[in-house]
């Protein structure tokens, strides 16, 4: 697992895959909740990821989906108004690795989950997602 500071969307495209922190909850209509940070900043690139995550919540869970557009989702919180939970995490990284060995992806780009609005800390975090996260996972934080 490689470290680096700067901004995740600089690394959007060239055949890589940028993680979004999610939750499980939905709208009314049944579109995914993307309240603050990196999911908030995705939804407002990619509106079609709302509903997209919001069908597969709704079919199979708070899990990890490759919701197209290079993004995939990495839940941290089963609800929007939940405090991030380390067990669900650590399921995410190692549902991550999964979706990425399948899937062939060589460059996976994560925001500290659940670090930032979420309030955790990131030494913490880093002991959870290291079992998991491979030379292929780069865990980003914007400096300051």
């Amino acid at each position: 697992m490689l470290e680096i500071v700067g901004d995740i969307w600089e690394h959007a495209g060239g055949g890589g895959m940028i993680a979004i922190t999610t939750n499980g909850s939905l709208t009314r209509d049944s579109r995914a909740v993307f309240g603050r940070g990196v999911a908030r900043q995705a939804v407002l690139r990619f509106p079609a990821i709302a509903a997209i995550l919001g069908r597969r919540l709704t079919e199979e869970g708070n899990h990890v989906f490759d919701l197209g557009c290079g993004i995939v989702s990495f839940p941290v919180e089963e609800t929007a108004w939940s405090l991030p939970d380390l067990r669900l995490i650590a399921r995410s990284a190692e549902e991550l690795r999964l979706l990425a060995d399948c899937s062939g992806w060589q460059r996976i780009v994560v925001p500290r989950p659940g670090c930032g609005g979420g309030g955790l800390a990131w030494e913490d975090v880093r002991p959870v997602l290291e079992p998991c996260f491979d030379e292929r996972f780069a865990v980003i934080h914007q400096p300051g």
